[in-house]
């Protein structure tokens, strides 16, 4: 399919014109360069310049067929009749191909792996994609990805759960460095990050991930939005978006631009969100509006030796915690997020594909919790350095590709408020490495990390109700290694085997008091040791243009797995539920998988899975806040510029519970979108129609602490639009 928009660009002087037009990826819809335009059933040709446009001579009239082809994507044919159609400019959509072939690819980066080809497949949000799955919050973006689940009290306060793991066993990460906030620490607390204006999210897991983490079980969601440029474009970008929803009165509005300046670019974005109270089937849920403010400004210079550049970014974030549940606040918690931070980013080019990589950043975050009076109950402040070195190469040795490097973490904890974990100092030092080998067909890659941990409480007490608050020393080696064998061109099987640590956080060591927003008493251990164990895991994946889909068996078996338990137990002075943190053996496995068929024509059937079974290791009971089987059927139509689908949601029933645990029913929502891309001129639009929960169904996510009082989100329409030029 392609379309025609008018233009004064298209020249013809008898039988003799000129054509001209502008070549799209139909996922990103960024400009294609070094397109080959030929004039079939002769010798003329063009190619399309690095903006994604073309002229072609053509000194011919009547039928006329233009042929576009390119190396990554799939061929297209254009037919027009040259005396009476073709008097507008063309614009072409072009959809990425599988290119069945050893990779040879020429980047400005680490050159892609097969494990990174197949990453790229099942576990990678862009483009139109991107934003037909926009949402709220992060997490709620990728709730359909295979394996992951939401955590929430509230639709602000959500955080994504991969495989029943939660907390800082997934690792959120900004342009390659870790994002600081308390998301991991406590349901209650947000995500500090506005998917909106991100490039694409990426879900990792593997041996790659020990650059950046030591949980190999778990994984990174890793946020790209290269807030520092880090190439000149030949002309300025802008992109103006708009977000809105019915459920919540919810809206958004982003502009976002990069500025050549040859050498120095200059890139801006400014985001600002606003939602009232959710509507559920059953009524309002009080207390559960938010608003956000995100800007940030980035600048650097670009040259022969790579980029160097700097960026800071503000965010601010209020939202409400809902009440009406055992131990809550009848009316519930306001909360207050700001966020400051500045990042310091440069690649220095060794040789062609060789370069050193320093980054670091600044972080400064504040946060408050109040109740209903005004009345400060808790405050947060917390400072992070962060910094790391990494030296990427290509062939080494016997060695393919890449990365070893450094990294180091200085965070200073202070607390306030009806609030007792003792202000705290933390010190991280890491050395990882990251390698990747090929023997014939099977590609191996391997990844090692190094952690030493220094947790300080800046009181010390020997005679605390809850043991000897002091310093705390932790040394962690976390390893991986992946098997990938090429069966055929198109079918490949993979194990990975890792050894997994996480060191406990501040909370879960040194927690002994009320927390107001979470609405619980939470009780830390100072003597857990470090959570580690062993995971194993399976895979087997189908790449082809008809038919793709990958299946892959977890089992992880860890030795004090540490989580916070509701005892059953009530602290009668502040009337809270108290939750004790253990360190205790478990057993976490299950399967997930997805597939996408393209069964007729240009209909498609795609659907993902997850199920995680998680049981105490010394009597099999369930561990806590594991999700159900649950996944995503859908089907759509699809073409150059337009797309149309109806999914259904579904969970089957979670009765296997921890003690004092709510199950919660089964499930099916329907829901439909439908998106479509057009131009004006030189811009690229893109109007994104989704309706959820269609039977405005009632039901509940098991990993939401509010469940007990109203269900999930009813009928919603969301209305996605962005302006690219």
């Amino acid at each position: 399919m392609f379309s025609f928009l008018f233009s004064s660009n298209i020249f013809s002087n008898g039988d003799a014109f000129v054509v001209e037009g502008i070549v799209l990826d139909a996922e990103t819809s960024e400009p294609i360069s070094n397109a080959l335009i030929l004039l079939v059933g002769t010798n003329d040709y063009t190619t399309t310049k690095s903006d994604g446009t073309f002229s072609l001579h053509v000194n011919r009239s009547g039928a006329i067929r233009i042929k576009i082809t390119h190396l990554a994507y799939q061929e297209k044919l254009i037919d027009f009749n040259s005396t009476n159609e073709f008097n507008k400019r063309l614009v072409v959509y072009l959809f990425p191909k599988i290119v069945n072939l050893p990779s040879v690819i020429v980047t400005d980066n680490l050159s892609a792996s097969l494990i990174d080809e197949i990453k790229d497949y099942s576990t990678i949000l862009k483009g139109k994609e991107l934003q037909k799955q926009l949402s709220q919050t992060l997490a709620a973006t990728l709730k359909n990805e295979a394996g992951l689940s939401v955590r929430s009290m509230g639709p602000a306060p959500s955080r994504p759960v991969y495989r029943g793991l939660g907390q800082d066993r997934i690792l959120i990460s900004e342009d390659g460095m870790k994002s600081v906030d308390l998301s991991a620490t406590s349901p209650d607390h947000a995500v500090t990050i506005e998917p909106f204006t991100s490039e694409r999210i990426e879900v990792l897991r593997g041996p790659k991930i020990l650059t950046e983490t030591s949980s190999t079980i778990g994984g990174v969601v890793k946020i790209v939005r290269n807030e520092i440029p880090y190439q000149i474009h030949n002309t300025y970008h802008l992109t103006i978006g708009g977000y809105a929803e019915t459920v919540n009165k919810g809206y958004l509005g982003s502009i976002q631009s990069e500025i050549p300046f040859d050498p120095v670019a200059l890139k801006f974005e400014l985001s600002k969100r606003s939602s009232s109270d959710l509507m559920t089937p059953d009524g309002l849920l009080q207390n559960s509006s938010s608003n956000n403010l995100n800007t940030a400004i980035g600048l650097s210079y670009i040259g022969d030796f790579g980029y160097s550049g700097a960026a800071f970014r503000l965010y601010n974030l209020t939202y409400g915690i809902p009440g009406g549940f055992i131990g809550a606040h009848p009316k519930g918690v306001k909360i207050d997020i700001g966020k400051k931070q500045i990042h310091l980013d440069s690649k220095v080019n060794v040789s062609d594909a060789n370069f050193i990589q320093l980054s670091y950043k600044n972080i400064y975050y504040r946060h408050k919790e109040y109740e209903f009076s005004g009345r400060i109950g808790s405050e947060f402040r917390i400072i992070t350095n962060l910094a790391k070195i990494d030296y990427t190469h290509s062939q080494l040795f016997n060695i393919e590709e890449g990365v070893f490097g450094v990294s180091i973490e200085h965070r200073d904890f202070e607390i306030g408020g009806f609030v007792f974990t003792p202000p705290t100092t933390s010190f991280n030092f890491s050395a990882y490495l990251y390698e990747e080998f090929k023997l014939n067909r099977m590609n191996i890659n391997f990844g090692f990390r190094y952690s030493y941990d220094n947790v300080k409480p800046k009181t010390e007490h020997s005679d605390s109700k809850i043991g000897i608050i002091n310093k705390r020393i932790f040394n962690n080696i976390s390893v991986s290694a992946s098997l990938i064998y090429q069966l055929s061109d198109v079918l490949f099987i993979g194990s990975n085997l890792s050894r997994s640590t996480r060191v406990p956080t501040i909370e879960e060591l040194y927690s002994q008091g009320p927390h107001l927003a979470a609405y619980s008493y939470e009780v830390g251990n100072p003597d857990l040791n470090s959570e580690s164990g062993i995971g194993t895991e399976i895979f087997i994946y189908h790449k082809y243009e008809k038919l793709n889909f990958n299946l892959n068996v977890f089992y992880n078996n860890l030795n004090s797995f540490i989580i916070p338990r509701n005892t059953g137990e009530i602290n009668y002075q502040t009337f809270l539920p108290i939750y004790k943190t253990y360190g205790v053996a478990a057993l976490l496995y299950g399967l997930d998988g997805s597939f996408n068929w393209n069964f007729y024509d240009r209909l498609s059937l795609s659907s993902s899975f997850s199920y995680t079974k998680g049981i105490f290791r010394e009597n099999s009971h369930p561990l806590p806040q594991i999700p159900p089987l649950k996944g995503i059927t859908s089907i759509q139509f699809n073409s150059d510029n337009f797309q149309v689908g109806l999914s259904c949601d579904w969970a089957l029933n979670q009765n296997d519970v921890d003690l004092f645990e709510q199950a919660t029913d089964g499930y099916l929502i329907f829901n439909s979108f439908i998106q479509f891309l057009f131009n004006i001129e030189k811009s690229v639009n893109s109007l994104t129609l989704n309706v959820d929960n269609i039977f405005n169904k009632s039901y509940r996510n098991h990993l939401s602490r509010v469940k007990s009082i109203l269900p999930e989100a009813g009928f919603n329409v969301r209305v996605v639009y962005k302006f690219l030029l």
